[in-house]
C-alpha cells in the first residue's frame, strides 16, 4: 500500500498533464508568430525609411558643405548635435549596406546645388589647358570638401567644344575663353600697365603663364564679388587642397575658424612623390608626398636633406611656396599665381600648421613630353632659362627634347619615381615623406558612384537638345601668347607706363624652391 502510495504521487493527474500541454502549445504558438512578424516588421520600417528619403539621398544635401555627414566613413569628429536626426536614418542604411570596397550607394541623378546663404563661400581660380580626364575630378573633389564656385580661364584642350560643353552643365562653374576681347580688356587692366609684374613679361613659356594666371586671378577677384564669394584660392588642376585638422575634412569649416583680422592664409605645398613609372590617375594612385620644409622640425628637414633630394637640383622638383587663399575685400589684388596682396595695406597672414596643397609633379611619364611641347625653347642650358624658373623644368625639357623614349624613361626612374622602399621607409619613419589616402578615397568614390560618367552624359544630351533648336556654341577660341611678338593684336602689346599712386607696390611672388643646404645657417 505503502509502495502503491508513493507511486500514486509521483505520477501526476490527467487533469494536469492536459494544463501542461495547454501551456506548451501557447507559448510555441507565441514563438512562431513572433517569428513571422519579425521579418515583416524590419521590412516594412526599411520600406518606411527608403519612402521618406533614409536610403536614396540627393547628393545635393549629402556632399552639401552645411551638411557634416562624409562619404566613405572619413569623417573625424561628431556631428553638430542639430544635424544627428537628420544623419540617423542615413547612418542606419549605412550599417546595413555597407560593402568591402569603398563606395558612395546614395548617388542618384547627381546635382549639386549648394545653400545660397552657405558661408563663407568658397571660390576656386584657374588657367587651365588640360582634358576633362584631370579636370573632372579636381573639380569635384573640391566641391566635395566645400568649394561652391570656380572661375576657369580656358585655352587649348580645356576650350575645345567636347570638353566646354561638360564644364558648362556643372552648376556653380564659369567658362572664360581666352578670345581677342579678353586679351584686349586685360592689356587695359591696371596691373597690366604696373611695374609689380613687369619683370615677368615678354619672356615665354612658364613665364608667359605665369602673366597669364595673374591677369585672370584680377578678373576673378571682380567676378568673386559679384557672386558674394567669401575666400579666393588659385589652384592649378595638378593640385589639390588638403584641409588636414579641419573637422570632417571640411575646407569651408578650416576657413570659418580663421579670425576676422586675418586677410591671407597660406597652404604649405606638399609633393608628390610618385613610386611607379607608369601611373595613369594620379588623384587615384598617389598616396605619398614630401612634406613642405614649414610642416617640419629644422634640425629633420636639414638632417635628411641630401637623401631626400636624391640626384636632383632641390629639395623638391618645383616650387616649394605653397599656394594661399585671401578674403575679399576692397582693394585686393593677386600677387603672381601664389600669393594676393592689398593696395591699400599689407596682408595679415596665417601660415596653416596641418593643411597644405597637394602638388601632384610630373606624376605621369608623359609630362616630361606635354612639358616639351607647350614650350618653343632650345634645348640648351642658356635657352631655357627663358622658358622656366625653375632648374628642375629646365631639366626635364632638355632631356625631353634630346634623349630617346628609353633614355627619358631611365632619367625619369632616376629623378622622378621612389624605387627604393628601404629609402621610402626611412623618410616615413622621419617624417619627410607622408601616405595621404583621402583624396585618393574622395576621387575613386566619385567615380565608383558614376558622377564623372552621368556629367559627361547629361552634358551630351543636353547639347544633343540644344543642337535640334539651332542654337550656336561658343565661337572659336583666340589662343595668343602674351610675349612681345611682332604679330600679336595691338591690344597684347604692353607699354610700361609710371606708376599713377605713389608708394612701394611689392614685386609679384614667383614659384619658388624650397630652403637649400646653403641656408643651413640661416634662422
Amino acid at each position: 500500500m505503502a509502495g502503491g502510495g508513493v507511486y500514486s504521487s509521483a505520477r501526476p493527474s490527467a487533469s494536469s498533464s492536459t494544463s501542461l500541454s495547454s501551456t506548451q502549445q501557447s507559448f510555441i504558438t507565441r514563438l512562431l508568430l513572433l517569428l513571422t512578424l519579425l521579418p515583416l516588421t524590419l521590412a516594412a520600417f526599411a520600406f518606411v525609411l527608403q519612402w521618406r528619403g533614409g536610403l536614396i539621398n540627393d547628393p545635393t544635401t549629402r556632399w552639401s558643405p552645411d551638411k557634416y555627414q562624409f562619404p566613405g566613413g572619413m569623417g573625424t569628429s561628431n556631428p553638430p548635435l542639430d544635424n544627428v536626426q537628420s544623419s540617423s536614418s542615413s547612418d542606419c542604411f549605412q550599417l546595413l549596406s555597407r560593402s568591402a570596397s569603398p563606395s558612395f550607394p546614395y548617388y542618384r541623378d547627381w546635382k549639386l546645388n549648394f545653400d545660397p546663404n552657405l558661408k563663407p563661400k568658397i571660390c576656386i581660380t584657374t588657367s587651365t589647358s588640360a582634358d576633362l580626364e584631370q579636370i573632372l575630378p579636381w573639380i569635384f573633389y573640391h566641391k566635395v570638401i566645400g568649394v561652391t564656385t570656380f572661375f576657369l580661364f580656358v585655352e587649348g584642350k580645356a576650350a575645345s567644344p567636347n570638353v566646354t560643353a561638360v564644364l558648362e552643365s556643372i552648376p556653380g562653374l564659369k567658362l572664360i575663353y581666352r578670345t581677342r576681347e579678353l586679351e584686349e580688356k586685360q592689356a587695359r587692366s591696371r596691373i597690366w600697365n604696373e611695374t609689380w609684374l613687369s619683370s615677368f613679361f615678354y619672356k615665354p613659356c612658364n613665364y608667359e603663364l605665369f602673366v597669364k594666371q595673374s591677369l585672370n586671378m584680377d578678373m576673378a577677384i571682380v567676378m568673386a564679388r559679384d557672386a558674394d564669394v567669401d575666400w579666393i584660392i588659385h589652384l592649378d588642376t595638378d593640385e589639390l587642397l588638403h584641409p588636414a585638422g579641419a573637422r570632417e575634412y571640411s575646407l569651408r569649416q578650416l576657413l570659418s575658424d580663421v579670425p576676422r583680422n586675418v586677410d591671407m592664409v597660406i597652404f604649405p605645398n606638399y609633393e608628390s612623390s610618385v613610386e611607379r613609372d607608369d601611373i595613369k590617375e594620379p588623384f587615384t594612385e598617389v598616396s605619398m608626398f614630401k612634406k613642405n620644409y614649414d610642416h617640419l622640425p629644422k634640425d629633420t628637414y636639414f638632417g635628411m636633406y641630401k637623401e631626400a633630394i636624391r640626384s636632383n637640383p632641390n629639395y623638391f622638383l618645383t616650387y616649394g611656396n605653397g599656394k594661399s587663399a585671401a578674403r575679399i575685400q576692397d582693394h585686393l589684388r593677386p600677387n603672381g599665381a601664389h600669393r594676393w596682396h592689398n593696395y591699400m595695406k599689407t596682408p595679415n597672414e596665417i601660415k596653416l600648421e596641418e593643411a597644405a596643397v597637394l602638388h601632384y609633379t610630373y606624376p605621369k611619364f608623359s609630362d616630361l613630353v606635354a612639358r616639351r611641347d607647350r614650350c618653343s625653347c632650345k634645348p640648351t642650358t642658356e635657352d631655357v632659362k627663358r622658358c622656366f624658373m625653375l632648374e628642375f623644368d629646365r631639366l626635364a625639357f632638355i632631356i625631353a627634347s634630346t634623349g630617346t623614349t628609353e633614355e627619358m624613361r631611365n632619367w625619369y626612374r632616376e629623378h622622378v619615381v621612389w624605387t627604393d622602399k628601404s629609402q621610402n621607409l626611412r623618410l616615413l619613419r622621419k617624417g619627410v615623406l607622408t601616405r595621404i589616402y583621402t583624396p585618393m578615397s574622395i576621387v575613386k568614390g566619385l567615380r565608383e558612384a558614376g558622377v564623372f560618367r552621368s556629367v559627361i552624359q547629361s552634358a551630351i544630351l543636353l547639347k544633343s537638345s540644344n543642337s535640334s533648336r539651332g542654337a550656336t556654341g561658343s565661337g572659336e577660341i583666340s589662343i595668343r601668347k602674351m610675349g612681345g611678338r611682332k604679330e600679336e593684336s595691338k591690344g597684347t602689346a604692353r607699354k610700361v607706363l609710371e606708376m599713377e599712386h605713389g608708394g612701394y607696390h611689392a614685386a609679384a611672388v614667383g614659384p619658388q624652391s624650397p630652403p637649400g643646404m646653403v641656408d643651413i645657417h640661416l634662422e
